[in-house]
């Protein structure tokens, strides 16, 4: 095995970030993690998120004064970059960054459709002085379609898409069913995932042909393949998913159950665990019964069985049920706050967590890149930028302009 490269897997490619929010910067810091070079390119008002708090990291002003500084909603998806502050509405930014763009191999950006061709940023015009660019466009809807003009944010892409259709406390006699939509912006960081996953195929390709292409990304057209088997029990079975709580569609039993103290997950996914489970509860005849011995038994019968493992499970703690369950190989857990999350010892042993200290002294934590690599691990160098923080370093190494020409843009507004 070769020994563990310093400088990451992507250490040969530069990206111009236009974008902002999450679905955008998921993407890019996925890249910078595994080595590229990411250029995240700011108005003077800065990236949203750097607004979207509390809490904030705090700072320490020339007078002795505690302020607020960045959101923590921003060092969520910003580590590893550079922070460049540039108004491209102004010819002379819009200039900057088509400079910029002539040496990179990836461009992502999130504007609404059509929003970058005024300033001469858009695919065509770019790739007509760098036919090798990599040109990513994340969007609510996607470049095409009725509703490719329309704004698009998580959460109304978690409604539009299905999603909240069967999440949340199904319908009783007392009550309807209430829409719920995740605890994180999931159709954003899937939206990332996808996004980043295409641009490295797009590199490989261009690996192959010498050209760039374009890719369109959206919100929408991800979180529908995110529906996963409950689209395919549409598909194939005409099954409208509806809410279920924590009940699974396909699986049965699988789901939260309380206990003493709380509640515990069991999560049998074939026969073998659900007879353990059994014996574990002292309800061997259940594993015999033939409308319980397959897991499509249980899914019909569920409304018998599962009273019978509430009743047993509630003699047990949590602890308890969980080391029993353990000892015979079902799956099983907590239901964990997340404090209790960086607390656990499989996260701690997995290194789960990052501290990166930024120029100014402030130590930022941060959450690790998930995957590891056994020659070419992730790299983590730089904390979520200051807003601007590497502009006057980028001017002059990277577009050589000296300083009276770099107080030239600056007193007009261009760069900050």
């Amino acid at each position: 095995m070769s020994a563990p490269s310093s400088s990451g897997p992507l250490s040969h490619l530069t990206v111009l970030d236009l974008s902002r929010i999450l679905a955008g910067p998921w993407t890019t810091q996925i890249l910078a993690d595994l080595g590229a070079r990411v250029i995240k390119v700011e108005s003077p008002a800065g990236d949203d998120t750097r607004r979207w708090g509390p809490p904030f990291l705090t700072r320490e002003t020339d007078d002795g004064q505690t302020e607020n500084a960045d959101a923590a909603y921003f060092t969520c998806c910003n580590r590893n970059k550079e922070s460049v502050c540039v108004d491209f509405s102004k010819p002379e930014g819009a200039e900057l960054i088509r400079t910029l763009a002539q040496s990179a191999d990836i461009l992502v950006e999130n504007f609404k459709v059509g929003g970058l061709k005024k300033y001469g940023l858009d695919y065509d015009s770019l790739r007509a002085i760098n036919p090798r660019l990599v040109y990513c466009s994340i969007t609510g809807f996607g470049q095409t379609g009725p509703y490719a003009n329309r704004a698009g944010y998580d959460f109304l892409i978690q409604g539009m898409g299905g999603l909240m259709s069967m999440t949340g406390l199904p319908e009783t006699d007392d009550q309807p069913a209430q829409p719920v939509k995740t605890g994180v912006a999931i159709v954003d960081e899937f939206t990332g995932m996808y996004a980043a996953t295409s641009i490295l195929a797009a590199i490989a390709s261009r690996d192959q042909t010498g050209e760039g292409q374009h890719i369109d990304c959206s919100l929408l057209d991800c979180q529908v393949a995110m529906l996963a088997n409950q689209g395919a029990n549409w598909l194939v079975g005409q099954r409208t998913p509806k809410p279920m709580g924590n009940n699974h569609p396909n699986l049965v039993p699988y789901r939260a159950y309380p206990v003493k103290d709380g509640h515990v997950i069991i999560a049998c996914g074939n026969d073998r665990q659900f007879r353990s489970l059994c014996q574990v509860l002292g309800l061997e005849a259940l594993a015999h019964d033939e409308r319980f011995a397959t897991n499509a038994g249980r899914v019909e019968h569920r409304d018998r069985l599962e009273p019978a493992l509430e009743v047993r499970l509630t003699a047990f703690t949590r602890d308890e049920i969980i080391a029993r369950l353990e000892q015979e190989a079902v799956p099983c857990g907590p239901i964990n706050t997340v404090p209790e999350v960086f607390d656990d010892p499989q996260v701690k042993a997995r290194e789960m967590v990052v501290p990166l200290t930024r120029a100014d002294g402030a130590t930022i934590q941060t959450v690790a890149y998930p995957a590891r690599f056994s020659a070419t691990p992730a790299r983590y160098h730089a904390a979520p930028p200051r807003l601007g923080a590497n502009t006057q370093t980028l001017l002059r190494n990277d577009l050589q302009l000296d300083d009276q020409a770099i107080e030239t843009l600056r007193k007009s507004g261009v760069v900050a």
